[in-house]
């Protein structure tokens, strides 16, 4: 290859680099575009480790440069390799350069935490979210029992509220990152963090599990939906009410089908006898943007086939695949869950 193609290959393989360095800096997953004051912290701490470390990997090319184009001479040239001289060198580069840059990095990092606020402050809402294999379980807690609510995948939070979340686990390690909103804090099994989120303006942040938890882990997924006080205020009504009752035949069907069949055992829908515990509250599951813990859209489609063969999508998942519903029970199901809005 000549000198003038390799130079083209190399260039092409910079801008091909540097694309994807800044594409990372983009989309719903980027710590490097704050929606709350909390990830603007976090943020801001990024680009200067980014900005130092560049820096230092500059520097450092540099002098591999200067060692590489530098003249050679013979080895009568140049110093015993036991000349003490030699050990400046040594206690710079080994010693003072990494202590150094330890330093600098440890006193941003405390910098930065001073202006994340902690979970003991005043907060406006009050969340508790639990780790499961592999969902999550959001319950909206409230000093009146009466007004407390649970859902699943999709946490809502008023927007400039600040909103303190208690992490649990109920099996294995989780972590809960919403990369926009705030830092990685991980779910251990009998043992409660906390953290506090706000978002700045409204929008949908996409968050998942940060932490390998099984076979499924890049499939555990959620939503952070900031809406404006007064949107949020009307979520919140709608679902504290229990399920929705319809006259619609195939609604009363479908609702039959769901408390007769193994549905009712694990999944709770608040206003009948489906009162299960270890899987998703399915109470308001119409008005959800997703199903299985943010991998699938939720329309009927996707939904019917969740049912069907939920192992199929998502490979041991705790969901399992019913397949013995005849074709009218099965759309008279997913047109019920469709219209718990």
């Amino acid at each position: 290859m000549s000198g003038r193609a390799r130079s083209l290959t190399g260039s092409a393989g910079t801008a091909l680099l540097a694309s994807a360095a800044f594409a990372a800096c983009g989309g719903p997953y980027s710590t490097f575009r704050p929606g709350g004051p909390e990830a603007a912290a976090v943020a801001t701490i990024s680009w200067w480790i980014s900005g130092f470390m560049v820096l230092v990997t500059l520097i450092m090319a540099g002098l591999v440069l200067v060692g590489a184009l530098r003249r050679r001479g013979t080895l009568a040239e140049h110093l015993p390799v036991d000349a003490p001289d030699d050990k400046r060198w040594i206690i710079f580069g080994g010693i003072g350069v990494p202590v150094l840059v330890l330093t600098i990095l440890f006193l941003l990092t405390v910098g930065t935490l001073r202006h994340i606020p902690s979970a003991t402050d005043d907060v406006d809402l009050d969340v508790e979210v639990i780790g499961h294999q592999w969902w999550w379980d959001i319950r909206y807690l409230d000093p009146d029992h009466e007004r407390r609510f649970t859902t699943a995948n999709e946490l809502h939070i008023p927007v400039g509220a600040k909103v303190r979340v208690t992490l649990k686990s109920v099996d294995v390690i989780h972590s809960f990152w919403v990369p926009r909103l705030h830092g990685k804090l991980d779910l251990i099994p009998n043992h409660t963090n906390r953290l506090v989120l706000q978002a700045g303006e409204p929008g949908v942040y996409r968050g998942e599990c940060a932490e390998y938890c099984g076979t499924q882990h890049a499939n555990m997924r959620f939503l952070v939906i900031a809406e404006p006080p007064e949107q949020f205020a009307a979520w919140v009504n709608r679902q504290q009410q229990p399920a929705h009752t319809s006259t619609s035949p195939q609604l009363v069907r479908g609702r039959q089908a769901f408390e007769e069949y193994a549905c009712g055992l694990c999944h709770t829908i608040r206003g009948t006898r489906a009162r299960g515990q270890v899987a998703p509250d399915l109470t308001h599951f119409g008005s959800r943007q997703t199903i299985a813990a943010g991998t699938l859209p939720n329309t009927r489609a996707r939904l019917q086939a969740w049912i069907v063969n939920a192992q199929s999508l998502k490979p041991g998942t705790r969901m399992p695949s019913l397949s013995t519903f005849d074709s009218e029970t099965l759309n008279a199901i997913t047109a019920y869950l469709a219209s718990l809005q």
